[in-house]
């Protein structure tokens, strides 16, 4: 079967081993210097490890590979852990959004008769909480903080956070996930099923007072700049993931009118030509002190 899975660049893998942790289900070691994807049945492609690697040698393509297996990785992999491996590799598949292997995981536990770690932290729906106040307690274990998936939609908007007051005036945030960065997001991250897309380069939010209420309304989001960042390449990947396997409706490019801003429309139109369906491209183009100078379906 096709689906997502990862895949890492030897000539740039220094063998350092810090995707290694980031890794709960064991599918990655370090072996004749080198980060290795020892089964296809291990990598639940949710792509974890990549922001752990320093060099970029791994990013998330599709391909034909075995289905993951989640009552394997349980057995070959976490189970021999002990509890503390147990309770990351759950932590792992929440945060990601992933509740079905999480069923998957609990009755696998239940069968062998084997306690269940996370017992006081999960929910029926093992969804992420609100505790009485609005904040999110979200049990986390290993992995980088700043990549777990929150999805803010499960929560009452009106406890929504504010951004800091304006002529005594609080404005809300309209901000519906975490992460945003287009390198740190995962494509099929639940927020993205069937959303419309605003992929907006680093300044758009910083020119425009009004950024929130006028962009990114009812949108999930992804940032990106293409003069500075690297591996171009894994972003085309992704948006390609987006459109494919996610489904996203439409996408609503926004970027700053100097000319190094345009080339995240080229990582648009290379990510359309991979994948296999279509979907309409908005763009908008920002002015140095946050006026709108141009906006199109493209």
């Amino acid at each position: 079967m096709k689906r997502q899975i990862i895949t890492i660049d030897e000539t740039r893998c220094t063998g350092c081993g810090d995707c290694i942790p980031g890794c709960p289900e064991g599918a990655l070691q370090v072996i004749d210097g080198k980060a290795r994807l020892i089964s296809d049945l291990f990598c639940d492609g949710l792509g974890a490890c990549i922001g752990h690697c320093p060099t970029g040698a791994m990013k998330i393509e599709s391909r034909d590979a075995d289905p993951y297996n989640e009552k394997r990785v349980m057995h070959e992999s976490i189970v021999r852990g002990g509890p503390k491996v147990i309770a990351a590799h759950l932590h792992h598949l929440i945060d990601h959004g992933q509740n079905d292997f999480v069923q998957q995981a609990i009755a696998y536990l239940e069968e062998q008769g084997i306690a269940n770690p996370l017992d006081s932290e999960l929910s029926d729906n093992l969804v992420v909480q609100q505790s009485h106040k609005g904040h999110q307690k979200a049990p986390h274990g290993g992995g980088c903080p700043g990549s777990r998936v929150v999805d803010f939609s499960v929560k009452d908007h009106s406890a929504a956070g504010t951004l800091a007051p304006v002529s005594g005036v609080a404005i809300k945030s309209a901000l519906r996930q975490w992460p945003i960065q287009l390198h740190l997001v995962s494509p099929q991250a639940p927020y993205y099923q069937g959303s419309d897309l605003l992929l907006a380069a680093d300044c758009t939010a910083f020119a425009v007072g009004n950024f929130h209420s006028s962009f990114m309304h009812g949108k999930s989001l992804a940032i990106a700049c293409p003069k500075l960042d690297s591996e171009m390449d894994i972003y085309v990947d992704k948006l390609a993931t987006m459109i494919d396997l996610s489904h996203i409706n439409t996408i609503t490019v926004a970027i700053m009118e100097v000319p190094c801003c345009g080339g995240l429309m080229s990582i648009v139109a290379e990510a359309l030509r991979k994948a296999s369906r279509k979907v309409p491209v908005k763009k908008i183009v920002i002015g140095l002190q946050g006026e709108t100078l141009a906006e199109e379906w493209v």
